[in-house]
């Protein structure tokens, strides 16, 4: 399934130290999330996982590419955080 309704089977939990922990459901809340609150907005997991979330809400990109592209972009931004100096 695809669309603003398109669900993972099982969310992804992703958790930084300037955001909190919090779940995502699909691709719809990981674009959201990528958009307004994403730690580090920068990094090409970050722009492949922005693009695989609007291809998967159009029915380009199957919500399963979207979720292994968003997971992507949560090992770069707790990689670039914690990279940070302190």
């Amino acid at each position: 399934m695809s669309g603003p309704n398109a669900r993972w089977n099982e969310p992804v939990e992703v958790s930084f130290p300037t955001t909190g922990s919090y779940k995502v459901a699909g691709p719809f809340e990981a674009l959201a999330h990528l958009t307004d609150n994403w730690p580090a907005q920068q990094g090409l997991n970050f722009v492949k996982a922005r693009s695989a979330c609007r291809g998967a809400l159009a029915g380009h990109r199957t919500v399963d590419e979207a979720r292994i592209a968003f997971e992507a972009a949560a090992a770069e931004a707790r990689k670039q955080f914690d990279s940070r100096p302190h």
